[in-house]
């Protein structure tokens, strides 16, 4: 009785699930995901053009060098995220062929700012810097 009255009323299609709702009021459009990329993707390369320029810093400057470096390596990554979207972007990350890079990616992305901030070794922070950029060229 009920279906009849769907199709008598011109709503003949099922009644979104709740879940349906959610994931239409939480998509982006494109526009919007354009612009999310391109400002996440400017902030990475910001991030990590000041972390250069953070190099001629008399103390601290390979410290401040691998933090920022970090963050914008951090931020461009992210910014893929509004292209593909976070589910994809984990499974192509993951996929077989890209799993080692992944991995060193991220472990070095610790490592990074584990050196910079707790053990306090310019060198050590510089090497994982130069991983980050190798894996990431992967």
């Amino acid at each position: 009785m009920d279906k009849l009255k769907r199709v008598l009323s011109g709503r003949d299609a099922e009644e979104p699930s709740g879940l349906a709702e959610v994931i239409d009021a939480t998509s982006l459009s494109w526009g919007t995901r354009v612009k999310g990329f391109v400002a996440c993707f400017a902030v990475g390369c910001l991030c990590s053009l000041l972390g250069c320029c953070l190099l001629w810093v008399p103390k601290k400057r390979l410290m401040l060098f691998a933090v920022f470096y970090t963050l914008g390596n951090i931020a461009s990554i992210g910014s893929t995220l509004f292209l593909m979207g976070p589910m994809k972007q984990l499974k192509r990350m993951f996929e077989p062929t890209r799993l080692i890079a992944t991995i060193v990616m991220l472990l070095c992305l610790i490592l990074t700012l584990c050196s910079a901030f707790w053990w306090r070794k310019e060198g050590l922070a510089l090497l994982f810097c130069i991983l980050q950029f190798f894996a990431l060229a992967w």
